[in-house]
């Protein structure tokens, strides 16, 4: 097999536009190492290893030529944290995944507003209860005066992405990435048109019982969505799209209406007010659906949360009260899950190491208290 070395500084040495060809294999090499992290026991990721240097060289001819398009996948549904439906892109393309990612993440990345939490550097679910907690402090004057909690869903927001509007986007931020229109800039371009118009229904493979489908609702299937809607979830080509369309929400939210106290998590958004602001803000409700409308997006009717604050809100699987917060419903029933898997044997003790990680930044003794009871165990 020939072994590829890499580093940044052998990228940065082609920088050049003049030799646009090795600037491109040497993202692509980058990309490559990216996206073999925690694949390299796939076939699909092996089966390219072998003729490394050759492959990523095709690879780099066809983005150069324009004759590269997305492969045929694999698809498949999964019950955990809710039941919904996953495409596994080929290797190949998660190489393009991670290419357009390293392109443009970083300039989007300065442009987003510091509470848009997902799929970012440094922040996560975490960092977005602890910005709740935060704005909640904020807010509320140091728990001192009420106000409200506003929670509010995109529905099925993957699903119904427009695509047309995902590539205006992407071009509204090459435009000002790359104002000078070169080759990178069409390059990149070009790629993310083949992304994001892809429609991966087309001859996928799906894996596991077919009647897997019949409990999936059609809002939460690509199989079921119009022409021209909806995108993959778990790509990272995806997870930045999302982030990129919905920032638009979060200047209209911030900006336009003035709300200080405003945060999200791809489509699932908060917004603190005082008593004084409350009024107005459960008017601006509608002016919030509008916006989405406009989008090509809808409010979730059925996931619009409106109470005191004191009451205690569900924001990313925690319940936030004024100055506490605790692990949510749904989180400790997984836990509990894992801790009888573990203990049958199902499972080893390293898979609560996750579960035990987060909530350790929470309060949540009594609640893995009485999950050891259950199963007999004693909590110490």
């Amino acid at each position: 097999m020939f072994e590829i070395t890499y580093n940044e500084d052998w990228v940065r040495s082609f920088g050049g536009e003049e030799d646009i060809e090795s600037w491109l294999l040497a993202e692509l090499v980058r990309a490559f190492y990216l996206a073999r992290k925690a694949k390299r026991s796939t076939n699909d990721e092996q089966r390219f290893e072998q003729r490394l240097f050759e492959n990523l060289l095709q690879l780099r001819d066809d983005i150069l030529d324009g004759t590269y398009s997305p492969g045929n996948g694999i698809a498949f549904v999964v019950h955990e944290p809710v039941i919904r439906e996953i495409f596994a892109a080929p290797f190949r393309d998660r190489i393009v995944h991670h290419f357009l990612f390293n392109g443009v993440a970083e300039w989007w990345d300065r442009r987003l507003i510091y509470d848009c939490y997902s799929c970012r550097v440094g922040k996560g679910t975490l960092f977005g209860v602890k910005r709740f907690a935060h704005h909640l402090k904020s807010v509320t004057e140091n728990y001192t005066r009420p106000a409200y909690a506003l929670k509010l869903d995109v529905q099925g927001y993957f699903m119904s992405l427009p695509r047309e509007g995902l590539f205006e986007r992407i071009v509204w931020g090459l435009d000002r990435q790359f104002p000078n229109h070169g080759p990178r800039y069409e390059i990149y371009k070009r790629a993310w048109r083949e992304i994001i118009f892809d429609n991966p229904t087309i001859g996928v493979r799906k894996r596991g019982a077919l009647k897997e489908w019949d409990k999936l609702p059609k809002s939460k299937s690509l199989f079921c969505q119009p022409p021209g809607k909806g995108i993959v979830i778990g790509n990272l080509s995806s997870q930045l799209l999302s982030n990129i369309y919905l920032d638009l929400l979060d200047r209209f939210v911030t900006f336009d209406l003035g709300y200080k106290h405003y945060g999200r998590y791809v489509d699932d958004f908060f917004i603190l007010v005082t008593e004084e602001e409350f009024p107005r803000a459960k008017k601006d409700l509608r002016l919030i659906s509008e916006f989405l409308t406009d989008l090509g997006l809808k409010l979730h009717p059925k996931k619009i949360h409106i109470q005191e604050v004191s009451k205690g809100t569900e924001f990313l699987g925690m319940v936030i009260y004024p100055g506490r917060i605790v692990p949510g419903k749904r989180i400790m029933r997984n836990y509990t899950q894992a801790l009888y898997q573990v203990q049958v044997g199902m499972k080893d003790v390293e898979d609560m190491v996750s579960y035990m990680g987060l909530l350790k930044h929470v309060d949540s003794y009594m609640g893995q208290k009485r999950a050891f009871e259950k199963m007999g165990l004693e909590y110490l």
